[in-house]
Protein backbone atom coordinates (compact mmCIF):
# COMPACT_ATOMS: atom_id res chain seq x y z
CA UNK A 1 0.00 0.00 0.00
CA UNK A 2 1.41 3.50 -0.98
CA UNK A 3 2.24 5.85 1.89
CA UNK A 4 -0.22 8.42 2.71
CA UNK A 5 0.37 11.82 1.00
CA UNK A 6 0.28 15.22 3.27
CA UNK A 7 -2.98 16.73 3.76
CA UNK A 8 -3.61 19.71 1.36
CA UNK A 9 -7.27 20.53 2.76
CA UNK A 10 -8.06 23.23 -0.02
CA UNK A 11 -6.58 20.87 -3.09
CA UNK A 12 -8.30 17.74 -1.61
CA UNK A 13 -11.73 19.32 -1.90
CA UNK A 14 -10.77 20.50 -5.31
CA UNK A 15 -10.10 16.67 -6.40
CA UNK A 16 -13.23 15.51 -4.34
CA UNK A 17 -15.23 18.37 -6.33
CA UNK A 18 -13.99 16.82 -9.46
CA UNK A 19 -14.68 13.58 -8.76
CA UNK A 20 -18.03 13.62 -7.81
CA UNK A 21 -18.69 16.09 -10.97
CA UNK A 22 -17.19 13.26 -12.88
CA UNK A 23 -19.38 10.52 -11.43
CA UNK A 24 -22.55 12.48 -12.12
CA UNK A 25 -21.38 13.06 -15.35
CA UNK A 26 -21.16 9.59 -16.04
CA UNK A 27 -23.96 8.56 -14.27
CA UNK A 28 -25.91 10.94 -16.83
CA UNK A 29 -24.22 10.73 -19.87
CA UNK A 30 -23.89 6.51 -19.54
CA UNK A 31 -25.22 5.05 -22.78
CA UNK A 32 -27.46 2.69 -21.07
CA UNK A 33 -29.46 5.10 -19.83
CA UNK A 34 -30.82 6.29 -23.03
CA UNK A 35 -32.19 3.11 -23.72
CA UNK A 36 -35.72 2.95 -22.43
CA UNK A 37 -35.65 -1.05 -22.08
CA UNK A 38 -32.28 -1.13 -19.93
CA UNK A 39 -31.87 -0.77 -16.45
CA UNK A 40 -28.49 1.04 -16.02
CA UNK A 41 -26.52 1.75 -12.36
CA UNK A 42 -22.92 3.01 -12.80
CA UNK A 43 -22.59 2.85 -8.95
CA UNK A 44 -24.92 1.29 -7.28
CA UNK A 45 -23.34 0.17 -3.52
CA UNK A 46 -24.94 -2.20 -1.19
CA UNK A 47 -21.82 -1.98 0.88
CA UNK A 48 -18.20 -0.21 1.09
CA UNK A 49 -17.56 3.38 0.21
CA UNK A 50 -18.91 4.91 -3.44
CA UNK A 51 -16.53 7.91 -3.01
CA UNK A 52 -13.67 5.28 -3.02
CA UNK A 53 -15.01 3.48 -5.66
CA UNK A 54 -15.75 6.28 -7.78
CA UNK A 55 -11.89 7.01 -7.17
CA UNK A 56 -10.78 3.92 -8.23
CA UNK A 57 -12.84 4.02 -11.13
CA UNK A 58 -11.08 7.22 -12.07
CA UNK A 59 -7.47 5.96 -11.68
CA UNK A 60 -8.32 3.23 -13.73
CA UNK A 61 -6.86 0.87 -10.65
CA UNK A 62 -9.15 -2.11 -9.69
CA UNK A 63 -7.31 -3.48 -6.41
CA UNK A 64 -10.39 -5.86 -6.01
CA UNK A 65 -12.17 -8.84 -7.52
CA UNK A 66 -13.94 -7.69 -10.70
CA UNK A 67 -17.08 -10.32 -12.34
CA UNK A 68 -18.94 -9.96 -15.02
CA UNK A 69 -22.16 -12.07 -14.61
CA UNK A 70 -24.38 -12.68 -18.35
CA UNK A 71 -27.57 -14.25 -17.90
CA UNK A 72 -29.73 -15.76 -20.75
CA UNK A 73 -32.01 -18.32 -19.15
CA UNK A 74 -35.17 -17.56 -20.09
CA UNK A 75 -36.91 -14.19 -21.17
CA UNK A 76 -34.59 -11.80 -19.93
CA UNK A 77 -31.32 -10.76 -21.51
CA UNK A 78 -29.09 -9.30 -18.56
CA UNK A 79 -25.57 -8.17 -17.77
CA UNK A 80 -23.84 -6.71 -14.96
CA UNK A 81 -20.61 -5.84 -13.45
CA UNK A 82 -19.63 -6.78 -9.84
CA UNK A 83 -16.79 -6.11 -7.17
CA UNK A 84 -16.47 -8.45 -4.08
CA UNK A 85 -17.77 -6.16 -1.77
CA UNK A 86 -21.10 -5.65 -3.63
CA UNK A 87 -20.95 -3.00 -5.23
CA UNK A 88 -22.64 -2.86 -9.06
CA UNK A 89 -20.62 -1.25 -11.11
CA UNK A 90 -22.87 -1.43 -13.68
CA UNK A 91 -25.72 -3.21 -15.12
CA UNK A 92 -28.00 -3.55 -18.35
CA UNK A 93 -30.99 -5.60 -19.11
CA UNK A 94 -33.85 -6.29 -21.47
CA UNK A 95 -36.66 -7.97 -20.98
CA UNK A 96 -38.80 -9.84 -23.54
CA UNK A 97 -42.19 -9.73 -21.03
CA UNK A 98 -44.31 -7.30 -23.84
CA UNK A 99 -43.40 -9.79 -26.82
CA UNK A 100 -44.21 -13.13 -24.84
CA UNK A 101 -47.70 -11.35 -23.37
CA UNK A 102 -48.74 -10.84 -26.87
CA UNK A 103 -47.83 -14.66 -27.79
CA UNK A 104 -49.14 -16.25 -24.28
CA UNK A 105 -46.79 -17.20 -22.97
CA UNK A 106 -42.61 -17.62 -23.92
CA UNK A 107 -42.11 -19.28 -26.92
CA UNK A 108 -38.31 -20.66 -27.46
CA UNK A 109 -37.10 -19.83 -30.74
CA UNK A 110 -38.60 -16.17 -30.43
CA UNK A 111 -36.27 -16.00 -26.92
CA UNK A 112 -33.62 -17.12 -28.79
CA UNK A 113 -33.74 -14.71 -31.15
CA UNK A 114 -34.21 -11.76 -28.84
CA UNK A 115 -31.44 -13.00 -26.56
CA UNK A 116 -29.15 -13.09 -29.96
CA UNK A 117 -30.20 -9.76 -31.10
CA UNK A 118 -29.47 -7.61 -27.79
CA UNK A 119 -26.86 -9.51 -25.57
CA UNK A 120 -23.82 -7.92 -27.32
CA UNK A 121 -25.30 -4.43 -26.42
CA UNK A 122 -26.91 -5.32 -23.05
CA UNK A 123 -23.13 -6.61 -22.35
CA UNK A 124 -21.51 -3.42 -23.61
CA UNK A 125 -23.99 -1.27 -21.85
CA UNK A 126 -23.19 -2.95 -19.07
CA UNK A 127 -19.04 -2.68 -18.97
CA UNK A 128 -19.75 1.16 -20.42
CA UNK A 129 -21.55 1.95 -17.13
CA UNK A 130 -18.79 0.54 -14.41
CA UNK A 131 -16.25 2.04 -16.37
CA UNK A 132 -14.49 -1.32 -16.34
CA UNK A 133 -12.83 -2.57 -19.81
CA UNK A 134 -12.86 -6.29 -20.27
CA UNK A 135 -9.35 -6.57 -19.67
CA UNK A 136 -9.69 -5.47 -16.04
CA UNK A 137 -12.20 -8.54 -15.19
CA UNK A 138 -11.21 -11.12 -12.89
CA UNK A 139 -13.40 -13.31 -14.38
CA UNK A 140 -16.65 -14.14 -16.39
CA UNK A 141 -19.75 -15.89 -15.15
CA UNK A 142 -22.62 -16.93 -16.90
CA UNK A 143 -25.70 -18.99 -16.20
CA UNK A 144 -25.32 -22.31 -17.95
CA UNK A 145 -27.77 -24.77 -16.13
CA UNK A 146 -30.67 -25.04 -16.05
CA UNK A 147 -33.33 -22.73 -18.16
CA UNK A 148 -34.18 -23.18 -21.80
CA UNK A 149 -31.99 -25.04 -24.15
CA UNK A 150 -32.06 -22.41 -26.93
CA UNK A 151 -31.67 -19.15 -24.45
CA UNK A 152 -28.94 -20.77 -22.14
CA UNK A 153 -27.02 -21.32 -26.00
CA UNK A 154 -27.19 -17.70 -26.05
CA UNK A 155 -25.27 -16.79 -23.45
CA UNK A 156 -23.25 -19.92 -23.30
CA UNK A 157 -21.63 -19.26 -26.64
CA UNK A 158 -21.62 -15.35 -26.50
CA UNK A 159 -19.31 -15.88 -23.64
CA UNK A 160 -17.11 -18.31 -24.66
CA UNK A 161 -15.99 -16.34 -27.20
CA UNK A 162 -15.52 -13.77 -24.95
CA UNK A 163 -13.35 -15.27 -22.39
CA UNK A 164 -11.31 -17.11 -25.09
CA UNK A 165 -10.43 -13.61 -27.01
CA UNK A 166 -9.68 -12.17 -23.82
CA UNK A 167 -7.95 -15.10 -22.19
CA UNK A 168 -10.39 -15.16 -18.72
CA UNK A 169 -11.30 -17.22 -16.33
CA UNK A 170 -14.69 -18.41 -16.88
CA UNK A 171 -17.43 -19.50 -14.00
CA UNK A 172 -20.48 -21.37 -14.90
CA UNK A 173 -23.05 -20.87 -13.22
CA UNK A 174 -26.19 -22.75 -12.17
CA UNK A 175 -29.57 -20.45 -11.73
CA UNK A 176 -31.20 -21.54 -8.98
CA UNK A 177 -27.83 -21.29 -6.98
CA UNK A 178 -27.50 -17.97 -7.99
CA UNK A 179 -30.92 -16.68 -7.06
CA UNK A 180 -30.11 -18.23 -3.55
CA UNK A 181 -27.01 -16.46 -2.60
CA UNK A 182 -28.47 -13.15 -3.72
CA UNK A 183 -29.49 -12.29 -0.63
CA UNK A 184 -26.03 -12.20 0.28
CA UNK A 185 -24.78 -9.33 -1.98
CA UNK A 186 -27.39 -6.95 -0.15
CA UNK A 187 -27.36 -8.55 3.82
CA UNK A 188 -24.51 -10.03 6.07
CA UNK A 189 -26.40 -13.68 6.26
CA UNK A 190 -23.97 -16.37 7.30
CA UNK A 191 -24.32 -20.31 6.28
CA UNK A 192 -26.28 -21.95 6.99
CA UNK A 193 -29.62 -20.38 5.97
CA UNK A 194 -32.90 -21.88 4.31
CA UNK A 195 -34.26 -21.05 1.33
CA UNK A 196 -37.38 -20.89 -0.66
CA UNK A 197 -37.20 -20.46 -4.43
CA UNK A 198 -40.52 -19.27 -6.21
CA UNK A 199 -39.81 -18.70 -9.86
CA UNK A 200 -41.89 -19.15 -12.97
CA UNK A 201 -40.12 -22.23 -13.84
CA UNK A 202 -39.08 -23.99 -10.41
CA UNK A 203 -40.23 -24.40 -6.47
CA UNK A 204 -37.84 -25.43 -3.67
CA UNK A 205 -37.06 -25.43 -0.38
CA UNK A 206 -33.19 -26.01 0.52
CA UNK A 207 -30.74 -25.27 2.98
CA UNK A 208 -27.93 -23.11 2.05
CA UNK A 209 -24.76 -24.82 3.88
CA UNK A 210 -21.99 -22.82 1.34
CA UNK A 211 -21.17 -21.39 -1.64
CA UNK A 212 -21.75 -24.73 -3.99
CA UNK A 213 -23.51 -26.73 -1.14
CA UNK A 214 -27.44 -27.54 -0.41
CA UNK A 215 -29.24 -29.55 0.99
CA UNK A 216 -32.65 -30.18 -1.07
CA UNK A 217 -35.79 -30.41 1.19
CA UNK A 218 -38.54 -30.19 -1.62
CA UNK A 219 -39.47 -29.03 -4.87
CA UNK A 220 -42.91 -28.99 -7.20
CA UNK A 221 -43.89 -32.47 -8.16
CA UNK A 222 -45.29 -30.62 -11.45
CA UNK A 223 -45.57 -27.32 -12.22
CA UNK A 224 -44.11 -23.75 -10.89
CA UNK A 225 -46.10 -21.19 -9.24
CA UNK A 226 -45.38 -18.62 -11.26
CA UNK A 227 -46.04 -20.56 -14.49
CA UNK A 228 -49.55 -21.66 -12.61
CA UNK A 229 -50.51 -17.76 -11.97
CA UNK A 230 -49.71 -17.14 -15.62
CA UNK A 231 -51.93 -19.51 -16.91
CA UNK A 232 -54.77 -18.87 -15.01
CA UNK A 233 -54.69 -15.28 -15.81
CA UNK A 234 -55.08 -16.16 -19.19
CA UNK A 235 -57.71 -18.50 -18.24
CA UNK A 236 -59.23 -15.53 -17.02
CA UNK A 237 -58.64 -12.93 -19.96
CA UNK A 238 -56.54 -10.76 -17.70
CA UNK A 239 -54.96 -9.14 -20.45
CA UNK A 240 -58.64 -7.63 -21.45
CA UNK A 241 -58.90 -6.00 -18.37
CA UNK A 242 -58.30 -2.66 -18.04
CA UNK A 243 -55.96 -2.52 -14.97
CA UNK A 244 -53.92 -5.30 -16.39
CA UNK A 245 -52.93 -4.52 -19.95
CA UNK A 246 -49.22 -5.00 -19.80
CA UNK A 247 -49.22 -7.20 -16.88
CA UNK A 248 -47.73 -10.53 -16.47
CA UNK A 249 -50.19 -13.36 -15.37
CA UNK A 250 -48.75 -12.91 -11.32
CA UNK A 251 -48.84 -8.95 -11.71
CA UNK A 252 -52.19 -9.07 -12.87
CA UNK A 253 -53.36 -11.60 -10.10
CA UNK A 254 -51.74 -9.28 -7.33
CA UNK A 255 -52.97 -6.10 -8.43
CA UNK A 256 -56.71 -7.51 -8.91
CA UNK A 257 -56.87 -9.58 -4.72
CA UNK A 258 -56.34 -6.52 -3.42
CA UNK A 259 -59.95 -5.75 -3.42
CA UNK A 260 -61.21 -9.06 -4.23
CA UNK A 261 -62.43 -11.49 -0.96
CA UNK A 262 -59.95 -14.51 -0.46
CA UNK A 263 -62.24 -15.91 1.49
CA UNK A 264 -65.80 -16.40 -1.30
CA UNK A 265 -64.65 -19.32 -2.84
CA UNK A 266 -63.21 -22.38 -0.82
CA UNK A 267 -60.12 -23.51 -2.76
CA UNK A 268 -58.77 -26.71 -1.69
CA UNK A 269 -54.79 -26.01 -0.05
CA UNK A 270 -53.01 -28.80 -1.94
CA UNK A 271 -51.03 -31.74 -0.09
CA UNK A 272 -52.64 -31.48 3.01
CA UNK A 273 -52.35 -35.00 3.78
CA UNK A 274 -48.82 -35.74 2.27
CA UNK A 275 -46.41 -34.97 5.47
CA UNK A 276 -43.52 -33.59 3.41
CA UNK A 277 -41.89 -30.64 2.01
CA UNK A 278 -42.54 -30.91 -1.79
CA UNK A 279 -45.25 -28.85 -3.63
CA UNK A 280 -48.04 -29.28 -6.07
CA UNK A 281 -49.72 -26.55 -8.12
CA UNK A 282 -51.33 -28.64 -11.35
CA UNK A 283 -54.06 -29.56 -9.10
CA UNK A 284 -54.88 -26.12 -7.92
CA UNK A 285 -54.91 -24.93 -11.84
CA UNK A 286 -57.37 -27.59 -12.57
CA UNK A 287 -59.54 -27.13 -9.13
CA UNK A 288 -59.72 -23.15 -10.40
CA UNK A 289 -60.09 -24.12 -14.19
CA UNK A 290 -63.30 -25.84 -12.59
CA UNK A 291 -64.66 -22.69 -11.05
CA UNK A 292 -64.35 -20.34 -13.49
CA UNK A 293 -66.11 -22.58 -16.11
CA UNK A 294 -68.79 -22.71 -13.40
CA UNK A 295 -68.90 -19.21 -13.04
CA UNK A 296 -69.25 -18.26 -16.76
CA UNK A 297 -72.32 -20.67 -17.04
CA UNK A 298 -74.20 -18.92 -14.36
CA UNK A 299 -73.14 -15.50 -16.25
CA UNK A 300 -74.14 -16.74 -19.40
CA UNK A 301 -70.42 -15.82 -20.88
CA UNK A 302 -67.63 -17.14 -23.22
CA UNK A 303 -64.48 -18.07 -22.57
CA UNK A 304 -62.47 -15.03 -23.07
CA UNK A 305 -65.15 -12.67 -21.61
CA UNK A 306 -64.14 -11.41 -17.87
CA UNK A 307 -66.37 -12.49 -15.55
CA UNK A 308 -67.83 -10.14 -12.93
CA UNK A 309 -66.08 -12.06 -9.70
CA UNK A 310 -62.49 -11.49 -11.28
CA UNK A 311 -61.25 -9.80 -8.20
CA UNK A 312 -62.51 -12.75 -5.37
CA UNK A 313 -61.39 -15.43 -7.58
CA UNK A 314 -57.81 -13.79 -8.08
CA UNK A 315 -58.07 -12.72 -4.10
CA UNK A 316 -58.99 -16.70 -3.59
CA UNK A 317 -55.91 -18.38 -6.07
CA UNK A 318 -53.61 -16.20 -4.31
CA UNK A 319 -54.22 -17.20 -0.79
CA UNK A 320 -54.82 -20.44 -1.47
CA UNK A 321 -51.16 -20.57 -3.29
CA UNK A 322 -49.87 -18.48 -0.30
CA UNK A 323 -50.68 -21.06 2.32
CA UNK A 324 -49.81 -23.99 0.21
CA UNK A 325 -46.20 -23.03 0.22
CA UNK A 326 -46.31 -21.32 4.09
CA UNK A 327 -47.23 -24.54 5.25
CA UNK A 328 -44.69 -26.73 3.42
CA UNK A 329 -42.06 -23.52 3.80
CA UNK A 330 -42.92 -24.02 8.11
CA UNK A 331 -42.39 -28.04 7.78
CA UNK A 332 -39.13 -27.26 6.50
CA UNK A 333 -38.55 -24.89 9.50
CA UNK A 334 -39.44 -27.58 11.94
CA UNK A 335 -37.50 -30.54 10.28
CA UNK A 336 -34.29 -28.27 10.12
CA UNK A 337 -34.76 -26.98 13.87
CA UNK A 338 -34.84 -30.66 15.18
CA UNK A 339 -32.36 -32.18 12.95
CA UNK A 340 -29.98 -28.89 13.78
CA UNK A 341 -29.47 -27.99 10.34
CA UNK A 342 -29.59 -24.63 11.11
CA UNK A 343 -28.06 -22.34 14.13
CA UNK A 344 -31.42 -21.20 16.33
CA UNK A 345 -29.83 -18.16 17.34
CA UNK A 346 -29.36 -16.93 13.65
CA UNK A 347 -32.04 -18.72 12.07
CA UNK A 348 -33.39 -16.84 9.23
CA UNK A 349 -35.51 -17.80 5.77
CA UNK A 350 -34.50 -16.66 2.51
CA UNK A 351 -36.80 -16.00 -0.33
CA UNK A 352 -35.74 -15.38 -3.70
CA UNK A 353 -37.02 -15.87 -7.48
CA UNK A 354 -39.34 -14.11 -9.10
CA UNK A 355 -42.32 -14.98 -7.78
CA UNK A 356 -40.99 -14.04 -4.18
CA UNK A 357 -41.79 -10.13 -5.07
CA UNK A 358 -45.54 -10.91 -4.18
CA UNK A 359 -46.45 -8.97 -0.91
CA UNK A 360 -49.09 -11.49 -0.62
CA UNK A 361 -46.79 -14.87 -0.13
CA UNK A 362 -44.51 -12.82 1.89
CA UNK A 363 -46.57 -11.64 4.73
CA UNK A 364 -48.42 -15.31 4.75
CA UNK A 365 -44.63 -16.37 4.88
CA UNK A 366 -44.09 -13.83 7.80
CA UNK A 367 -46.96 -15.08 10.23
CA UNK A 368 -44.80 -18.90 9.72
CA UNK A 369 -41.26 -17.00 10.40
CA UNK A 370 -42.46 -14.78 13.27
CA UNK A 371 -43.96 -18.36 14.99
CA UNK A 372 -40.68 -19.93 14.74
CA UNK A 373 -38.65 -17.33 15.36
CA UNK A 374 -36.77 -16.85 12.41
CA UNK A 375 -35.78 -13.93 10.35
CA UNK A 376 -37.54 -13.41 7.06
CA UNK A 377 -35.27 -12.15 3.99
CA UNK A 378 -36.09 -10.99 0.60
CA UNK A 379 -33.78 -9.57 -1.94
CA UNK A 380 -35.14 -5.96 -3.44
CA UNK A 381 -37.68 -6.93 -5.72
CA UNK A 382 -35.48 -5.81 -8.79
CA UNK A 383 -33.24 -8.11 -8.12
CA UNK A 384 -35.91 -11.44 -7.45
CA UNK A 385 -36.35 -11.85 -11.06
CA UNK A 386 -33.47 -12.86 -13.37
CA UNK A 387 -31.12 -9.92 -13.78
CA UNK A 388 -27.26 -10.35 -14.58
CA UNK A 389 -26.66 -8.75 -10.73
CA UNK A 390 -27.24 -12.70 -9.54
CA UNK A 391 -24.95 -14.11 -11.83
CA UNK A 392 -22.04 -11.63 -10.94
CA UNK A 393 -22.02 -12.00 -7.30
CA UNK A 394 -22.97 -15.83 -7.67
CA UNK A 395 -19.56 -15.41 -9.61
CA UNK A 396 -17.77 -13.25 -7.12
CA UNK A 397 -18.58 -15.77 -4.45
CA UNK A 398 -17.04 -18.62 -6.61
CA UNK A 399 -14.00 -16.99 -7.43
CA UNK A 400 -13.51 -16.26 -3.66
CA UNK A 401 -13.91 -19.88 -2.69
CA UNK A 402 -12.20 -21.38 -6.14
CA UNK A 403 -15.00 -23.35 -6.83
CA UNK A 404 -16.06 -24.38 -10.32
CA UNK A 405 -13.66 -21.69 -11.88
CA UNK A 406 -12.38 -22.74 -15.36
CA UNK A 407 -9.20 -21.43 -16.91
CA UNK A 408 -10.28 -23.91 -20.39
CA UNK A 409 -13.55 -23.74 -22.40
CA UNK A 410 -13.09 -26.92 -23.71
CA UNK A 411 -16.50 -29.15 -23.19
CA UNK A 412 -18.39 -26.73 -21.35
CA UNK A 413 -21.78 -27.47 -22.00
CA UNK A 414 -25.07 -26.31 -20.85
CA UNK A 415 -27.85 -28.19 -18.92
CA UNK A 416 -31.83 -27.10 -19.44
CA UNK A 417 -32.93 -29.51 -16.45
CA UNK A 418 -29.94 -29.62 -13.43
CA UNK A 419 -30.57 -30.73 -9.92
CA UNK A 420 -29.54 -28.52 -6.90
CA UNK A 421 -27.42 -29.56 -4.17
CA UNK A 422 -28.21 -33.08 -2.27
CA UNK A 423 -31.96 -34.49 -2.36
CA UNK A 424 -32.83 -35.15 1.31
CA UNK A 425 -36.42 -35.16 0.49
CA UNK A 426 -37.08 -38.38 1.48
CA UNK A 427 -35.61 -38.10 4.57
CA UNK A 428 -38.44 -35.18 5.35
CA UNK A 429 -41.01 -37.33 4.49
CA UNK A 430 -40.15 -40.29 7.08
CA UNK A 431 -40.26 -37.23 9.66
CA UNK A 432 -43.42 -36.71 8.65
CA UNK A 433 -43.69 -33.67 10.53
CA UNK A 434 -46.91 -32.27 11.58
CA UNK A 435 -47.24 -28.53 11.25
CA UNK A 436 -49.35 -26.66 14.30
CA UNK A 437 -52.12 -24.79 12.86
CA UNK A 438 -51.70 -20.67 12.18
CA UNK A 439 -53.94 -18.28 10.99
CA UNK A 440 -52.78 -17.75 7.64
CA UNK A 441 -55.85 -15.46 7.02
CA UNK A 442 -54.55 -11.42 7.01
Amino acid sequence: MASPRPSHPASDWLVLAYLLSRHAYLQKYSPASAVGTVISKSAKCYRGNNLRRVARQYDRCFSTKIVLGIETSCDDTGAAVMDETGNILGEALHSQGEVHLKTGGIIPPVAQQLHQENIARIVQEALSASGVGVDDLSAVATTVKPGLALSLGVGLGYSVELVERHKKPFIPIHHMEAHALTIRATNRVEFPFLVLLLSGGHCMLAVARGVSEFLLLGQTGDIAPGDMLDKVARRLSLQQHPECSGLSGGKAIEHLAQRGNKLRYGLRVPMEQQLNCSFSFAGLQNNVNRVIMQKEKEEGLQQGQLLSCVSDLAAAIQHTLAVHIAKRTHRAILFCVRNGLLLPDNATLVVSGGVASNQSIRKTLQIVTEATGFSLLCPPPRLCTDNGVMIAWNGIERLREGLGVLYSTEGIRYEPKAPLGTDISEQVEKAAIRVPELNLTM
